[in-house]
Protein backbone atom coordinates (compact mmCIF):
# COMPACT_ATOMS: atom_id res chain seq x y z
CA UNK A 1 0.00 0.00 0.00
CA UNK A 2 1.52 3.34 -1.07
CA UNK A 3 1.71 6.36 1.21
CA UNK A 4 -0.76 8.26 -0.97
CA UNK A 5 -3.24 5.37 -0.77
CA UNK A 6 -2.78 5.18 2.99
CA UNK A 7 -3.34 8.93 3.30
CA UNK A 8 -6.48 8.74 1.15
CA UNK A 9 -7.84 5.91 3.26
CA UNK A 10 -7.18 7.87 6.46
CA UNK A 11 -8.91 10.94 4.95
CA UNK A 12 -11.98 8.89 4.06
CA UNK A 13 -12.17 7.56 7.61
CA UNK A 14 -11.80 11.13 8.90
CA UNK A 15 -14.89 12.10 6.91
CA UNK A 16 -16.88 9.33 8.56
CA UNK A 17 -15.77 10.35 12.04
CA UNK A 18 -16.44 14.04 11.51
CA UNK A 19 -20.06 13.14 10.80
CA UNK A 20 -20.46 11.34 14.11
CA UNK A 21 -20.33 14.23 16.59
CA UNK A 22 -22.83 16.88 15.54
CA UNK A 23 -23.37 19.28 18.39
CA UNK A 24 -26.82 19.66 19.86
CA UNK A 25 -28.36 23.11 19.62
CA UNK A 26 -31.60 24.56 20.95
CA UNK A 27 -34.70 23.41 18.99
CA UNK A 28 -35.67 25.16 15.75
CA UNK A 29 -38.94 26.29 17.31
CA UNK A 30 -36.97 28.43 19.77
CA UNK A 31 -35.06 29.99 16.86
CA UNK A 32 -38.29 30.87 15.05
CA UNK A 33 -39.83 32.24 18.26
CA UNK A 34 -36.84 34.52 18.89
CA UNK A 35 -36.91 35.82 15.30
CA UNK A 36 -40.64 36.56 15.53
CA UNK A 37 -40.20 38.23 18.91
CA UNK A 38 -37.35 40.32 17.52
CA UNK A 39 -39.44 41.47 14.54
CA UNK A 40 -42.40 42.38 16.79
CA UNK A 41 -40.14 44.29 19.20
CA UNK A 42 -38.48 46.15 16.30
CA UNK A 43 -41.85 47.12 14.77
CA UNK A 44 -43.08 48.46 18.12
CA UNK A 45 -39.79 50.34 18.53
CA UNK A 46 -40.38 52.12 15.22
CA UNK A 47 -44.05 52.83 16.03
CA UNK A 48 -43.24 54.17 19.49
CA UNK A 49 -40.37 56.36 18.27
CA UNK A 50 -42.63 58.06 15.72
CA UNK A 51 -45.60 58.56 18.04
CA UNK A 52 -46.24 62.02 19.47
CA UNK A 53 -49.04 61.03 21.84
CA UNK A 54 -48.98 60.66 25.63
CA UNK A 55 -50.23 58.18 28.19
CA UNK A 56 -50.50 58.19 31.98
CA UNK A 57 -48.20 56.00 34.04
CA UNK A 58 -48.17 56.26 37.83
CA UNK A 59 -50.02 59.61 37.62
CA UNK A 60 -47.37 60.97 35.26
CA UNK A 61 -47.73 61.89 31.63
CA UNK A 62 -45.37 59.81 29.55
CA UNK A 63 -44.69 60.12 25.83
CA UNK A 64 -45.31 57.00 23.77
CA UNK A 65 -41.85 57.62 22.31
CA UNK A 66 -40.36 56.80 25.71
CA UNK A 67 -41.34 53.16 25.24
CA UNK A 68 -39.08 52.88 22.19
CA UNK A 69 -36.13 52.12 24.47
CA UNK A 70 -38.04 49.27 26.16
CA UNK A 71 -38.87 47.59 22.86
CA UNK A 72 -35.34 48.25 21.57
CA UNK A 73 -33.86 46.53 24.65
CA UNK A 74 -36.17 43.56 24.07
CA UNK A 75 -35.02 43.24 20.46
CA UNK A 76 -31.37 43.44 21.60
CA UNK A 77 -32.04 40.68 24.12
CA UNK A 78 -33.41 38.50 21.30
CA UNK A 79 -30.25 39.23 19.30
CA UNK A 80 -27.99 38.10 22.14
CA UNK A 81 -30.08 34.95 22.76
CA UNK A 82 -29.76 34.04 19.07
CA UNK A 83 -25.97 34.37 19.24
CA UNK A 84 -25.69 32.36 22.48
CA UNK A 85 -28.12 29.53 21.67
CA UNK A 86 -27.64 28.95 17.96
CA UNK A 87 -23.91 29.48 17.44
CA UNK A 88 -22.94 30.13 13.82
CA UNK A 89 -26.48 30.35 12.40
CA UNK A 90 -27.57 32.48 15.34
CA UNK A 91 -24.54 34.74 14.99
CA UNK A 92 -25.12 35.33 11.26
CA UNK A 93 -28.83 36.01 11.84
CA UNK A 94 -28.07 38.39 14.71
CA UNK A 95 -25.40 40.17 12.66
CA UNK A 96 -27.77 40.65 9.70
CA UNK A 97 -30.52 42.01 11.95
CA UNK A 98 -28.15 44.44 13.63
CA UNK A 99 -26.58 45.62 10.37
CA UNK A 100 -30.06 46.24 8.95
CA UNK A 101 -31.25 48.07 12.04
CA UNK A 102 -28.33 50.47 12.48
CA UNK A 103 -28.74 52.23 9.06
CA UNK A 104 -32.47 52.64 9.75
CA UNK A 105 -31.73 54.36 13.04
CA UNK A 106 -29.09 56.59 11.45
CA UNK A 107 -31.65 57.68 8.81
CA UNK A 108 -34.23 58.39 11.52
CA UNK A 109 -31.76 60.51 13.50
CA UNK A 110 -29.99 62.47 10.78
CA UNK A 111 -32.66 62.62 8.04
CA UNK A 112 -35.96 62.54 9.91
CA UNK A 113 -34.50 64.13 13.08
CA UNK A 114 -36.07 61.51 15.37
CA UNK A 115 -33.78 62.04 18.36
CA UNK A 116 -35.50 59.36 20.44
CA UNK A 117 -33.48 56.83 18.41
CA UNK A 118 -30.16 58.23 19.66
CA UNK A 119 -29.87 56.06 22.84
CA UNK A 120 -30.96 53.03 20.81
CA UNK A 121 -28.18 53.62 18.29
CA UNK A 122 -25.51 53.34 20.99
CA UNK A 123 -27.29 50.34 22.53
CA UNK A 124 -27.35 48.60 19.14
CA UNK A 125 -23.66 49.30 18.68
CA UNK A 126 -22.83 47.73 22.05
CA UNK A 127 -25.13 44.77 21.28
CA UNK A 128 -23.27 44.25 18.02
CA UNK A 129 -19.96 44.22 19.91
CA UNK A 130 -21.43 41.77 22.46
CA UNK A 131 -22.61 39.43 19.71
CA UNK A 132 -19.15 39.44 18.10
CA UNK A 133 -17.45 38.79 21.47
CA UNK A 134 -19.88 35.90 22.19
CA UNK A 135 -19.19 34.36 18.79
CA UNK A 136 -15.40 34.70 19.11
CA UNK A 137 -15.55 33.11 22.58
CA UNK A 138 -17.61 30.25 21.17
CA UNK A 139 -15.07 29.76 18.37
CA UNK A 140 -12.28 29.54 20.96
CA UNK A 141 -14.14 26.83 22.89
CA UNK A 142 -14.91 25.07 19.60
CA UNK A 143 -11.20 24.99 18.73
CA UNK A 144 -10.42 23.47 22.13
CA UNK A 145 -13.14 20.87 21.58
CA UNK A 146 -11.88 20.06 18.10
CA UNK A 147 -8.33 19.72 19.43
CA UNK A 148 -9.48 17.20 22.02
CA UNK A 149 -11.63 15.35 19.50
CA UNK A 150 -8.84 15.12 16.93
CA UNK A 151 -6.66 13.39 19.50
CA UNK A 152 -9.45 11.42 21.15
CA UNK A 153 -10.77 9.62 18.06
CA UNK A 154 -7.45 8.58 16.54
CA UNK A 155 -5.14 5.74 17.50
CA UNK A 156 -1.70 7.35 17.73
CA UNK A 157 0.29 4.42 16.36
CA UNK A 158 -1.74 3.19 13.38
CA UNK A 159 -3.81 6.26 12.58
CA UNK A 160 -6.98 4.14 12.65
CA UNK A 161 -10.11 5.24 14.53
CA UNK A 162 -10.05 4.13 18.16
CA UNK A 163 -12.63 2.85 20.66
CA UNK A 164 -14.03 6.36 21.17
CA UNK A 165 -14.69 6.73 17.44
CA UNK A 166 -16.19 3.29 17.00
CA UNK A 167 -18.47 3.90 20.00
CA UNK A 168 -19.81 7.10 18.46
CA UNK A 169 -20.24 5.31 15.14
CA UNK A 170 -22.30 2.59 16.82
CA UNK A 171 -24.36 5.22 18.64
CA UNK A 172 -25.17 6.85 15.30
CA UNK A 173 -26.15 3.52 13.72
CA UNK A 174 -28.35 2.57 16.68
CA UNK A 175 -30.02 5.99 16.60
CA UNK A 176 -30.94 5.46 12.93
CA UNK A 177 -32.06 1.84 13.51
CA UNK A 178 -29.42 0.41 11.16
CA UNK A 179 -28.43 -3.21 11.54
CA UNK A 180 -24.71 -3.91 11.87
CA UNK A 181 -22.21 -6.48 13.07
CA UNK A 182 -19.47 -5.78 15.62
CA UNK A 183 -16.37 -7.93 15.13
CA UNK A 184 -13.70 -8.17 17.85
CA UNK A 185 -10.28 -9.35 16.64
CA UNK A 186 -7.19 -10.41 18.57
CA UNK A 187 -3.89 -11.20 16.80
CA UNK A 188 -2.47 -14.58 17.76
CA UNK A 189 0.92 -14.81 19.52
CA UNK A 190 1.66 -11.14 18.92
CA UNK A 191 3.46 -10.97 22.26
CA UNK A 192 6.10 -13.36 20.93
CA UNK A 193 6.93 -10.88 18.13
CA UNK A 194 7.44 -8.11 20.69
CA UNK A 195 9.51 -10.39 22.93
CA UNK A 196 11.75 -11.86 20.22
CA UNK A 197 12.00 -9.08 17.62
CA UNK A 198 11.44 -6.00 19.76
CA UNK A 199 8.60 -3.52 20.19
CA UNK A 200 9.67 -1.46 17.18
CA UNK A 201 9.09 -4.45 14.91
CA UNK A 202 5.84 -5.15 16.71
CA UNK A 203 4.69 -1.59 15.99
CA UNK A 204 5.56 -2.00 12.30
CA UNK A 205 3.49 -5.20 12.19
CA UNK A 206 0.51 -3.43 13.75
CA UNK A 207 0.79 -0.56 11.26
CA UNK A 208 0.98 -3.00 8.35
CA UNK A 209 -2.11 -4.85 9.61
CA UNK A 210 -3.93 -1.52 9.95
CA UNK A 211 -2.90 -0.41 6.45
CA UNK A 212 -3.99 -3.69 4.85
CA UNK A 213 -7.39 -3.65 6.48
CA UNK A 214 -7.96 0.08 5.91
CA UNK A 215 -7.09 -0.34 2.23
CA UNK A 216 -9.39 -3.36 1.90
CA UNK A 217 -12.28 -1.52 3.57
CA UNK A 218 -11.96 1.23 0.92
CA UNK A 219 -11.89 -1.30 -1.94
CA UNK A 220 -14.98 -3.08 -0.61
CA UNK A 221 -17.14 0.03 -0.27
CA UNK A 222 -20.47 -0.54 -1.93
CA UNK A 223 -23.16 -2.90 -0.78
CA UNK A 224 -21.10 -3.93 2.27
CA UNK A 225 -19.16 -1.34 4.28
CA UNK A 226 -16.53 -2.10 6.92
CA UNK A 227 -15.34 0.43 9.52
CA UNK A 228 -11.93 -0.60 10.90
CA UNK A 229 -10.62 0.50 14.31
CA UNK A 230 -7.80 -0.39 16.68
CA UNK A 231 -8.97 -0.82 20.26
CA UNK A 232 -5.71 -1.42 22.14
CA UNK A 233 -2.50 -3.43 21.81
CA UNK A 234 -3.11 -6.22 19.29
CA UNK A 235 -6.91 -5.88 19.43
CA UNK A 236 -8.89 -4.50 16.49
CA UNK A 237 -12.58 -4.12 15.75
CA UNK A 238 -14.79 -3.95 12.66
CA UNK A 239 -18.27 -2.54 12.17
CA UNK A 240 -19.88 -4.29 9.17
CA UNK A 241 -22.95 -2.76 7.50
CA UNK A 242 -25.05 -3.51 4.44
CA UNK A 243 -25.06 -7.31 4.74
CA UNK A 244 -28.07 -9.46 3.89
CA UNK A 245 -27.60 -12.25 6.40
CA UNK A 246 -25.11 -13.83 8.80
CA UNK A 247 -23.42 -15.66 5.92
CA UNK A 248 -22.50 -12.27 4.40
CA UNK A 249 -20.93 -11.24 7.71
CA UNK A 250 -18.77 -14.36 7.86
CA UNK A 251 -17.76 -14.01 4.19
CA UNK A 252 -16.64 -10.44 4.89
CA UNK A 253 -14.61 -11.52 7.92
CA UNK A 254 -13.01 -14.29 5.85
CA UNK A 255 -12.02 -11.72 3.20
CA UNK A 256 -10.25 -9.64 5.85
CA UNK A 257 -8.74 -12.76 7.40
CA UNK A 258 -7.28 -13.74 4.02
CA UNK A 259 -5.77 -10.27 3.60
CA UNK A 260 -4.23 -10.46 7.07
CA UNK A 261 -2.67 -13.88 6.48
CA UNK A 262 -0.71 -12.86 3.38
CA UNK A 263 3.03 -13.00 4.00
CA UNK A 264 4.42 -9.90 5.66
CA UNK A 265 8.13 -9.09 5.14
CA UNK A 266 9.88 -6.71 7.57
CA UNK A 267 13.67 -6.24 7.60
CA UNK A 268 14.12 -9.37 5.46
CA UNK A 269 12.11 -11.47 7.92
CA UNK A 270 8.83 -13.10 6.88
CA UNK A 271 5.85 -13.05 9.23
CA UNK A 272 2.55 -14.91 8.92
CA UNK A 273 -0.02 -13.26 11.15
CA UNK A 274 -3.26 -14.95 12.18
CA UNK A 275 -6.08 -13.87 14.45
CA UNK A 276 -9.26 -15.01 16.18
CA UNK A 277 -12.59 -13.31 15.50
CA UNK A 278 -15.75 -12.98 17.55
CA UNK A 279 -18.82 -11.11 16.38
CA UNK A 280 -22.28 -10.05 17.51
CA UNK A 281 -25.20 -8.68 15.51
CA UNK A 282 -27.31 -5.61 16.27
CA UNK A 283 -30.22 -5.71 16.94
CA UNK A 284 -30.36 -9.54 16.96
CA UNK A 285 -27.90 -10.05 19.84
CA UNK A 286 -27.87 -6.64 21.52
CA UNK A 287 -29.33 -3.17 21.21
CA UNK A 288 -26.85 -0.87 22.95
CA UNK A 289 -23.16 -0.07 22.79
CA UNK A 290 -22.07 -1.78 26.00
CA UNK A 291 -23.79 -5.06 25.16
CA UNK A 292 -22.37 -5.11 21.62
CA UNK A 293 -18.84 -4.61 22.97
CA UNK A 294 -19.38 -7.23 25.66
CA UNK A 295 -20.95 -9.84 23.37
CA UNK A 296 -18.41 -9.57 20.55
CA UNK A 297 -15.58 -9.75 23.11
CA UNK A 298 -17.20 -12.76 24.78
CA UNK A 299 -17.36 -14.53 21.42
CA UNK A 300 -13.71 -13.63 20.77
CA UNK A 301 -12.56 -15.00 24.13
CA UNK A 302 -14.46 -18.22 23.51
CA UNK A 303 -12.86 -18.49 20.06
CA UNK A 304 -9.38 -18.07 21.60
CA UNK A 305 -10.20 -20.62 24.29
CA UNK A 306 -10.81 -23.18 21.55
CA UNK A 307 -7.15 -22.70 20.47
CA UNK A 308 -7.97 -22.57 16.76
CA UNK A 309 -5.72 -19.91 15.25
CA UNK A 310 -8.10 -18.32 12.75
CA UNK A 311 -11.46 -19.22 14.22
CA UNK A 312 -14.57 -17.07 13.62
CA UNK A 313 -17.29 -17.35 16.27
CA UNK A 314 -20.74 -15.76 16.51
CA UNK A 315 -21.88 -14.74 19.99
CA UNK A 316 -24.36 -17.04 21.69
CA UNK A 317 -26.09 -16.28 24.97
CA UNK A 318 -24.31 -19.10 26.78
CA UNK A 319 -20.90 -17.77 25.67
CA UNK A 320 -20.85 -15.50 28.72
CA UNK A 321 -21.37 -18.42 31.07
CA UNK A 322 -17.83 -19.75 31.08
CA UNK A 323 -16.73 -21.83 34.01
CA UNK A 324 -14.52 -19.05 35.35
CA UNK A 325 -17.35 -16.52 35.25
CA UNK A 326 -19.63 -18.95 37.04
CA UNK A 327 -17.03 -19.52 39.74
CA UNK A 328 -16.44 -15.79 40.20
CA UNK A 329 -20.18 -15.16 40.35
CA UNK A 330 -20.47 -17.80 43.07
CA UNK A 331 -17.73 -16.02 45.04
CA UNK A 332 -19.49 -12.66 44.70
CA UNK A 333 -22.78 -14.13 45.93
CA UNK A 334 -21.00 -15.75 48.89
CA UNK A 335 -19.24 -12.48 49.72
CA UNK A 336 -22.56 -10.62 49.70
CA UNK A 337 -24.17 -13.26 51.92
CA UNK A 338 -21.20 -13.29 54.32
CA UNK A 339 -20.77 -9.50 54.35
CA UNK A 340 -17.18 -9.88 53.14
CA UNK A 341 -17.37 -7.09 50.56
CA UNK A 342 -15.07 -4.45 52.02
CA UNK A 343 -13.43 -1.28 50.81
CA UNK A 344 -10.12 0.53 50.65
CA UNK A 345 -9.61 4.28 50.49
CA UNK A 346 -7.23 6.03 48.11
CA UNK A 347 -6.39 9.62 49.08
CA UNK A 348 -6.92 12.57 46.74
CA UNK A 349 -4.86 15.74 47.16
CA UNK A 350 -4.83 19.18 45.66
CA UNK A 351 -1.76 20.10 43.65
CA UNK A 352 -0.09 21.52 46.79
CA UNK A 353 -0.52 18.22 48.69
CA UNK A 354 -3.51 19.31 50.79
CA UNK A 355 -5.90 16.42 51.40
CA UNK A 356 -9.15 16.70 49.42
CA UNK A 357 -10.65 13.36 50.40
CA UNK A 358 -10.71 9.69 49.42
CA UNK A 359 -12.11 7.42 46.73
CA UNK A 360 -13.81 4.33 48.14
CA UNK A 361 -12.75 1.21 46.19
CA UNK A 362 -14.50 -2.18 46.42
CA UNK A 363 -12.48 -5.13 47.72
CA UNK A 364 -13.44 -8.79 48.09
CA UNK A 365 -12.07 -12.03 49.55
CA UNK A 366 -13.33 -15.52 48.80
CA UNK A 367 -14.37 -18.03 51.45
CA UNK A 368 -10.75 -19.13 51.89
CA UNK A 369 -9.54 -15.59 52.52
CA UNK A 370 -7.91 -15.11 49.11
CA UNK A 371 -8.15 -11.64 47.58
CA UNK A 372 -10.20 -11.52 44.37
CA UNK A 373 -9.12 -8.77 41.97
CA UNK A 374 -11.71 -6.01 41.34
CA UNK A 375 -10.89 -6.37 37.63
CA UNK A 376 -12.23 -9.93 37.93
CA UNK A 377 -15.27 -9.62 40.18
CA UNK A 378 -16.67 -6.19 39.16
CA UNK A 379 -17.44 -7.16 35.50
CA UNK A 380 -18.96 -10.46 36.65
CA UNK A 381 -21.08 -8.66 39.26
CA UNK A 382 -22.32 -6.32 36.53
CA UNK A 383 -23.27 -9.19 34.20
CA UNK A 384 -24.94 -11.13 37.02
CA UNK A 385 -26.98 -8.12 38.14
CA UNK A 386 -25.22 -7.97 41.53
CA UNK A 387 -23.30 -4.74 41.05
CA UNK A 388 -25.93 -2.57 42.76
CA UNK A 389 -25.56 -4.67 45.93
CA UNK A 390 -21.77 -4.34 45.74
CA UNK A 391 -22.11 -0.57 45.24
CA UNK A 392 -24.36 -0.21 48.29
CA UNK A 393 -22.10 -2.31 50.56
CA UNK A 394 -19.17 -0.05 49.70
CA UNK A 395 -21.28 3.12 49.95
CA UNK A 396 -22.57 2.22 53.42
CA UNK A 397 -19.09 1.43 54.76
CA UNK A 398 -17.76 4.66 53.24
CA UNK A 399 -20.53 6.67 54.93
CA UNK A 400 -19.71 5.02 58.26
CA UNK A 401 -16.08 6.09 57.77
CA UNK A 402 -17.17 9.64 56.89
CA UNK A 403 -19.37 9.75 59.99
CA UNK A 404 -16.40 8.71 62.17
CA UNK A 405 -14.25 11.45 60.64
CA UNK A 406 -16.82 14.21 61.07
CA UNK A 407 -17.59 13.23 64.67
CA UNK A 408 -13.91 13.47 65.57
CA UNK A 409 -13.11 16.49 63.37
CA UNK A 410 -16.22 18.61 62.95
CA UNK A 411 -14.53 21.26 60.80
CA UNK A 412 -13.23 18.72 58.27
CA UNK A 413 -14.03 19.45 54.61
CA UNK A 414 -13.14 15.92 53.51
CA UNK A 415 -14.95 14.44 50.48
CA UNK A 416 -15.68 10.74 50.03
CA UNK A 417 -16.04 9.65 46.41
CA UNK A 418 -18.05 6.49 45.65
CA UNK A 419 -18.35 4.65 42.34
CA UNK A 420 -21.82 3.86 41.04
CA UNK A 421 -22.51 1.63 38.04
CA UNK A 422 -24.84 2.75 35.25
CA UNK A 423 -27.18 -0.15 36.07
CA UNK A 424 -27.40 0.89 39.72
CA UNK A 425 -27.83 4.58 38.95
CA UNK A 426 -30.78 3.85 36.66
CA UNK A 427 -32.68 1.83 39.28
CA UNK A 428 -35.92 3.53 40.33
CA UNK A 429 -35.07 3.22 44.03
CA UNK A 430 -31.46 4.44 43.71
CA UNK A 431 -32.09 7.84 45.31
CA UNK A 432 -34.09 6.30 48.17
CA UNK A 433 -31.27 3.82 48.89
CA UNK A 434 -28.70 6.61 49.03
CA UNK A 435 -30.92 8.83 51.20
CA UNK A 436 -31.54 6.04 53.71
CA UNK A 437 -27.81 5.47 54.22
CA UNK A 438 -27.11 9.21 54.53
CA UNK A 439 -29.87 9.55 57.15
CA UNK A 440 -28.64 6.44 58.99
CA UNK A 441 -25.13 7.86 59.46
CA UNK A 442 -26.16 11.52 59.70
CA UNK A 443 -23.56 12.74 57.19
CA UNK A 444 -23.90 15.95 55.13
CA UNK A 445 -24.51 15.29 51.44
CA UNK A 446 -22.00 18.03 50.56
CA UNK A 447 -19.18 15.68 51.68
CA UNK A 448 -20.23 12.97 49.20
CA UNK A 449 -19.21 12.62 45.57
CA UNK A 450 -20.82 10.11 43.17
CA UNK A 451 -18.52 8.82 40.41
CA UNK A 452 -20.07 7.67 37.15
CA UNK A 453 -18.49 6.48 33.91
CA UNK A 454 -18.83 8.58 30.77
CA UNK A 455 -20.70 5.77 28.96
CA UNK A 456 -23.86 6.92 30.72
CA UNK A 457 -23.86 10.00 28.45
CA UNK A 458 -24.43 7.74 25.47
CA UNK A 459 -26.61 4.95 26.79
CA UNK A 460 -29.37 6.77 28.68
CA UNK A 461 -28.72 10.48 28.51
CA UNK A 462 -32.20 11.78 29.31
CA UNK A 463 -32.74 9.53 32.30
CA UNK A 464 -29.14 10.09 33.39
CA UNK A 465 -29.61 13.86 33.42
CA UNK A 466 -32.77 13.47 35.49
CA UNK A 467 -31.02 11.19 37.98
CA UNK A 468 -27.95 13.43 38.22
CA UNK A 469 -30.20 16.43 38.85
CA UNK A 470 -31.74 14.52 41.76
CA UNK A 471 -28.27 13.78 43.15
CA UNK A 472 -27.27 17.43 42.82
CA UNK A 473 -30.50 18.58 44.50
CA UNK A 474 -29.53 16.48 47.52
CA UNK A 475 -26.28 18.47 47.68
CA UNK A 476 -23.88 15.75 46.52
CA UNK A 477 -21.14 16.25 43.95
CA UNK A 478 -20.83 14.36 40.65
CA UNK A 479 -17.57 13.19 39.03
CA UNK A 480 -17.08 11.74 35.54
CA UNK A 481 -14.65 8.84 35.89
CA UNK A 482 -11.94 7.79 33.37
CA UNK A 483 -12.71 10.74 31.12
CA UNK A 484 -11.36 10.42 27.58
CA UNK A 485 -11.29 6.62 27.34
CA UNK A 486 -14.79 5.84 26.23
CA UNK A 487 -17.75 7.38 24.59
CA UNK A 488 -18.63 10.87 25.62
CA UNK A 489 -18.70 13.82 23.24
CA UNK A 490 -18.11 17.34 24.48
CA UNK A 491 -21.56 18.47 23.41
CA UNK A 492 -22.93 16.09 26.07
CA UNK A 493 -20.36 17.18 28.63
CA UNK A 494 -21.29 20.84 28.15
CA UNK A 495 -24.85 20.07 29.29
CA UNK A 496 -23.95 17.49 31.94
CA UNK A 497 -24.25 18.83 35.53
CA UNK A 498 -20.97 17.45 36.86
CA UNK A 499 -18.41 18.97 39.23
CA UNK A 500 -15.24 17.02 38.49
CA UNK A 501 -13.47 15.37 35.55
CA UNK A 502 -11.14 12.45 36.28
CA UNK A 503 -8.43 12.03 33.63
CA UNK A 504 -7.68 8.37 33.03
CA UNK A 505 -4.32 6.89 34.07
CA UNK A 506 -3.51 5.81 30.49
CA UNK A 507 -3.04 9.45 29.45
CA UNK A 508 -1.00 10.31 32.56
CA UNK A 509 1.36 7.38 31.87
CA UNK A 510 2.29 8.80 28.43
CA UNK A 511 2.25 12.46 29.39
CA UNK A 512 5.98 12.91 29.96
CA UNK A 513 7.06 10.76 27.01
CA UNK A 514 4.68 12.06 24.35
CA UNK A 515 4.08 15.70 23.46
CA UNK A 516 0.67 14.85 21.99
CA UNK A 517 -0.37 13.09 25.22
CA UNK A 518 0.78 16.05 27.29
CA UNK A 519 -1.13 18.42 25.01
CA UNK A 520 -4.17 16.17 25.25
CA UNK A 521 -4.11 16.27 29.07
CA UNK A 522 -3.57 20.05 29.02
CA UNK A 523 -6.50 20.49 26.66
CA UNK A 524 -8.83 18.38 28.82
CA UNK A 525 -7.85 20.51 31.82
CA UNK A 526 -8.50 23.73 29.87
CA UNK A 527 -11.90 22.51 28.69
CA UNK A 528 -12.77 21.43 32.23
CA UNK A 529 -11.93 24.89 33.54
CA UNK A 530 -13.87 26.61 30.74
CA UNK A 531 -16.90 24.53 31.79
CA UNK A 532 -16.28 25.43 35.48
CA UNK A 533 -15.25 21.87 36.37
CA UNK A 534 -12.39 20.83 38.62
CA UNK A 535 -10.01 18.25 37.15
CA UNK A 536 -8.24 15.38 38.92
CA UNK A 537 -5.58 13.14 37.37
CA UNK A 538 -5.66 9.44 38.28
CA UNK A 539 -2.73 7.06 38.38
CA UNK A 540 -0.02 9.64 39.13
CA UNK A 541 3.09 7.66 40.05
CA UNK A 542 6.09 9.99 40.21
CA UNK A 543 7.13 13.54 41.04
CA UNK A 544 7.92 14.36 37.40
CA UNK A 545 4.26 13.79 36.53
CA UNK A 546 3.21 16.04 39.42
CA UNK A 547 5.47 18.84 38.15
CA UNK A 548 3.98 18.55 34.65
CA UNK A 549 0.44 18.60 36.04
CA UNK A 550 1.29 21.70 38.05
CA UNK A 551 2.54 23.44 34.91
CA UNK A 552 -0.62 22.70 32.93
CA UNK A 553 -3.02 23.68 35.71
CA UNK A 554 -4.41 20.40 37.08
CA UNK A 555 -6.42 20.86 40.29
CA UNK A 556 -6.09 17.50 42.07
CA UNK A 557 -3.87 14.40 42.18
CA UNK A 558 -4.71 10.76 42.86
CA UNK A 559 -2.14 8.00 42.59
CA UNK A 560 0.55 5.88 44.18
CA UNK A 561 2.98 8.81 44.32
CA UNK A 562 1.06 10.28 47.29
CA UNK A 563 -0.97 7.33 48.49
CA UNK A 564 -1.98 3.79 47.58
CA UNK A 565 -5.44 2.38 48.38
CA UNK A 566 -5.42 1.66 52.13
CA UNK A 567 -7.62 0.30 54.94
CA UNK A 568 -9.79 2.81 56.80
CA UNK A 569 -7.53 2.83 59.89
CA UNK A 570 -4.60 4.12 57.82
CA UNK A 571 -6.89 6.61 56.12
CA UNK A 572 -7.98 7.94 59.53
CA UNK A 573 -4.32 8.50 60.45
CA UNK A 574 -3.90 10.65 57.32
CA UNK A 575 -7.02 12.68 58.15
CA UNK A 576 -5.89 13.39 61.71
CA UNK A 577 -2.18 13.87 60.98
Amino acid sequence: MTRSETRQTRNNMDKVMRELSLKKEAPKSAFILLVILYIIATVFTVIASRSEGYTTLFDNRVQYASFAGVFSSLSNMCIICLAVLFRRVGFITALIFQLLQVPMMIINIFVRHVTTNLPGLFMNFFTLVAVIVIYLSYQKVLRYQQNIRDQAVRDRLTGLPNRFAISEFMEDLIKHNEKFAVVSIDLNDFKSINDTMGHETGDIVLCEVADRWARLSELMKGSINVFVARITGDEFMFIIRGYEDEADVEKTIITFRTELERKMTIDDCDYFITACYGYALCPTDGRNIDSMFAYSNAALHEAKRMSISNYILHFKADTLNSEKSKETERKVREALENNSISFNLQPQYDINHKLRGFEALARMKDSEGNIVSPAEFIPVAEKAGLIDQVDMRVFEQAMEFLSDVLRAKKDSDIIISCNVSVRHLMKNNFIDEIKNVIVKYQVPASHIEIEITESIMIDSLEKALQRIDEIKEMGMKVAIDDFGTGYSSLSYLNNFPSDLLKIDKSFIDLMNTSDSSKQYVATIISIGHILNLNVISEGVEDEAQIETLKQIGCDYIQGYVWGRPMPKDEALEIVFS
